[in-house]
C-alpha cells in the first residue's frame, strides 16, 4: 500500500457542517460498518454500540434535539437565574456526561479559538444571538445529514470503553470518505438522553457518548472551514 495514500485520505477527511439529503446506499453503509469493526479493542472486549437514524426517524430526533436545545437558550445566553430555572422546570439536560462542563484551563483557549474561527467563517457577529442559535440549532439537527449516528460506550468500563469508540469511529470516518461520504462528529447530542431512548432500546449499562453525521457534503460555504491540525503532542523525556 502507498503510505501517501493514506496520509492524503486522513488530510482529507474534514467536519462537514452542511450535508446534501441524498441517502447513503445501504451497501455503502454496511461496506463502512463492516469496515469499523477492524478497529483495535481493549481485550476483543469492543464494549460500544451504535445506533444510526435515517428518513423519518431521523427526521423525528432532529425535531427533538432542537426542542430541548431551545429549553436551554437562557442558559446559554447567560441570563440571571437560568439555571435554577431550567432545574425547576424539570428541562436540565438529562445527558449521561457533562457536555457542557467547562474545559480545563489549558485546553480552553484552543476550544475558544476554534469556535470563534467557526463562528466568524459562519458570518455571526459577536453578539448576534440569534443567528449563534441557529448556528447550533443546525449542529442538533445533524446538519441536515441523511445518517444521524450515535455512539454508546459500556459505563462500567471506562476509560477502555471510551477509547475503543473513539479508534472505532475514526476507523468508520476514514472508510466513509474512502467511499465518498463526509462526516461530523457531534458532541452536542450527547447532551440530552431521552430524544435517543424514544427511538432506540439501548440497554441500560451504556451511556451515550457523542453523535455524529453521514452523508454528503453540500456547496454551503460552511463546509470550507478547516480547523487548525496541530501536532501531536510529546511527553519530553527525563535529562
Amino acid at each position: 500500500m502507498d503510505p501517501n495514500a493514506f496520509s492524503d485520505l486522513a488530510a482529507s477527511r474534514h467536519s462537514v457542517r452542511d450535508f446534501r439529503p441524498d441517502p447513503v446506499p445501504d451497501d455503502v453503509l454496511d461496506a463502512i460498518l463492516d469496515d469499523a469493526r477492524t478497529a483495535p479493542s481493549w481485550s476483543n472486549t469492543r464494549p460500544f454500540m451504535l445506533a444510526l437514524a435515517t428518513g423519518e426517524r431521523a427526521d423525528r430526533l432532529r425535531t427533538a434535539y432542537v426542542r430541548e436545545f431551545d429549553k436551554t437558550l437562557g442558559v446559554q445566553h447567560k441570563e440571571r437565574g437560568a439555571v435554577a430555572k431550567l432545574a425547576l422546570s424539570g428541562n436540565l439536560p438529562d445527558g449521561d456526561y457533562k457536555v457542557w462542563a467547562p474545559y480545563p484551563e489549558d485546553l480552553r483557549r484552543h476550544s475558544f479559538a476554534v469556535g470563534k474561527a467557526l463562528y466568524e467563517h459562519a458570518g455571526v457577529a459577536r453578539g448576534d444571538r440569534s443567528r449563534r442559535d441557529e448556528v447550533n440549532r443546525h449542529n442538533c439537527r445533524a446538519f441536515g445529514a441523511p445518517v444521524m449516528g450515535f455512539v454508546l460506550i459500556h459505563k462500567k468500563f471506562l476509560p477502555y470503553s471510551a477509547l475503543d469508540a473513539g479508534l472505532m469511529l475514526q476507523t468508520l470516518f476514514l472508510s466513509a470518505k474512502a467511499r465518498g461520504v463526509d462526516s461530523c462528529p457531534i458532541g452536542i447530542l450527547a447532551a440530552w438522553r431521552s430524544p435517543l431512548d424514544a427511538e432506540f432500546e439501548v440497554p441500560g449499562n451504556y451511556n451515550l457518548i457523542t453523535g455524529f453525521a453521514l452523508g454528503y457534503a453540500s456547496n454551503a460555504e460552511i463546509n470550507e472551514f478547516r480547523a487548525e491540525r496541530r501536532p501531536v503532542q510529546m511527553v519530553p523525556p527525563r535529562s
